[in-house]
C-alpha cells in the first residue's frame, strides 16, 4: 500500500515489525548429526516460544556489547513514547521478558540446508505483545476519528490516521520503535541460537558475514516516482535493485535467499513467503497427526495435533510463488529445513 500523509494502521497489522533472520554458517551438511532431536531441545529451552518468556529481564547481558546496547537505546526511546499513555493494559515488565521469544503461529526457527550443502539458521518472528497493543490502540485510534468525521468507510478496518494530526504522530513514533524491537528481537533469538549451536559443534561451528534482517510487516517513508510516500510491506519485502531478502515455505517446503531487482511498478517490493491456502480451522478439520508426520518427513519438529493448522498442505506451493515473481527477485540460495521449532 502507498499513501501521500496517511497510514492505515490495521494495513501494517498487529505484528508491527514481523519478519525474518538468516544467516549461514560454516557447517555443512556432514557435521550434522543423525539425530537432530536434543539440538532442536536445546533450541527450545535458550528460546522461549508462544506465551512464554524469559525468566529475567537481563538476558541480553550475556549476548555481547551491540545486542546489550540496543536493548539500553530501545529502554531509553520506550519511556518516552507518547502511545504509552493510551495504553493502559500494557505489561511493561513483559515487554523486556519477551525480548528474544520466538511466540506462536506461523513463526518459527529453522535449521536449513542449502543445495550445496551448507548449513543455514533462519527464525521469523516480530514486536511480540507490546507490537500488539500498540496496533490495537493505532487501530481504535483510526476508527474514532472514521466515526466523529462521519467517513463513508466500506471496511471500518479501512479507517486511517492523517499525517499531521497528533494520532498519526503518536503512532508513526510507536510504529517505528516497534519495528525496532522486532528486529532486536529477532537479533536477540538469533544471539542464543548461535550459542546453542557453538555448544553442540564447538570449533567447528562460526557464522559467516552472510547475514540478513528484514521486515515484511511493517510501514516506512520512501520515495518512488519521485515522491515522499508512505510505503505499507503487509506480507511483503523490501527488494530495492541488490537488496537481500528472505522468502519462506511451509515447514516441509524450501525457502529462498532473494535479492531484489528494483522493480518501480511493485514499489521495489516482492512477496514475503508461500501464504495460506486455508484458514488454520480448516486445516485442522481436514487433516490429522498422520497427515503432518508423511508432510515433514525429515524435518526435526514438533508432530503433535497442536501444530497440525500449520501443515505444509495448508500453505501456496513455495515453488509456484518464486514462478510469478521472477520480475521481482533473482534466487541466490535455495534451502530446505532439517530441524524446526514452532511454538
Amino acid at each position: 500500500i502507498a499513501s501521500r500523509g496517511a497510514i492505515i494502521p490495521a494495513a501494517v497489522g498487529v505484528d508491527i515489525g514481523c519478519g525474518m533472520n538468516a544467516v549461514k554458517t560454516s557447517l555443512t551438511e556432514n557435521d550434522l548429526p543423525d539425530s537432530l532431536h536434543a539440538l532442536r531441545r536445546d533450541i527450545e529451552a535458550a528460546i522461549p516460544v508462544g506465551f512464554n518468556a524469559h525468566k529475567r529481564v537481563g538476558v541480553t547481558r550475556d549476548l555481547g556489547d551491540d545486542i546489550y546496547s540496543q536493548a539500553i537505546a530501545l529502554r531509553d526511546r520506550f519511556e518516552t513514547l507518547r502511545i504509552l499513555q493510551y495504553a493502559g493494559k500494557l505489561n511493561r515488565e513483559r515487554v523486556w521478558l519477551q525480548a528474544g521469544t520466538l511466540g506462536g503461529g506461523n513463526h518459527f526457527i529453522e535449521v536449513c540446508l542449502s543445495e550445496e550443502g551448507d548449513v543455514w539458521l533462519m527464525l521469523h518472528s516480530g514486536s511480540r505483545n507490546v507490537g500488539k497493543v500498540f496496533a490495537e490502540v493505532a487501530i481504535s485510534m483510526a476508527k474514532e476519528i472514521a466515526a466523529r468525521q462521519n467517513r463513508d468507510l466500506p471496511d471500518k478496518n479501512l479507517a486511517w490516521l492523517d499525517e499531521g494530526s497528533k494520532e498519526f504522530d503518536v503512532y508513526t513514533e510507536a510504529l517505528a520503535w516497534a519495528q525496532d524491537y522486532a528486529r532486536h528481537n529477532r537479533a536477540v533469538m538469533m544471539s542464543l541460537l548461535k550459542r546453542v549451536m557453538k555448544q553442540h559443534f564447538g570449533d567447528r561451528f562460526r557464522a559467516t558475514d552472510y547475514a540478513i534482517n528484514c521486515h515484511h510487516n511493517y510501514a516506512e517513508h520512501e520515495v518512488h516516482f519521485g515522491r515522499r510516500l508512505w510505503i505499507t510491506r503487509k506480507g511483503a519485502v523490501s527488494a530495492r535493485k541488490g537488496q537481500l531478502g528472505i522468502i519462506p515455505g511451509s515447514m516441509g517446503a524450501r525457502s529462498y535467499i532473494v535479492c531484489g531487482k528494483g522493480n518501480p511498478m511493485a514499489y521495489q517490493s516482492c512477496a514475503h513467503g508461500a501464504g495460506r491456502v486455508m484458514s488454520r480451522t480448516a486445516a485442522r478439520k481436514r487433516f490429522s497427526r498422520d497427515d503432518l508426520i508423511r508432510q515433514t518427513t525429515g524435518v526435526e519438529c514438533r508432530k503433535d495435533k497442536n501444530v497440525i493448522d500449520e501443515i505444509p498442505a495448508a500453505y501456496k506451493d513455495i515453488d509456484q510463488v518464486m514462478e510469478a515473481q521472477k520480475d521481482l527477485v533473482d534466487t541466490v540460495a535455495v534451502l530446505k529445513q532439517v530441524l524446526c521449532v514452532k511454538g
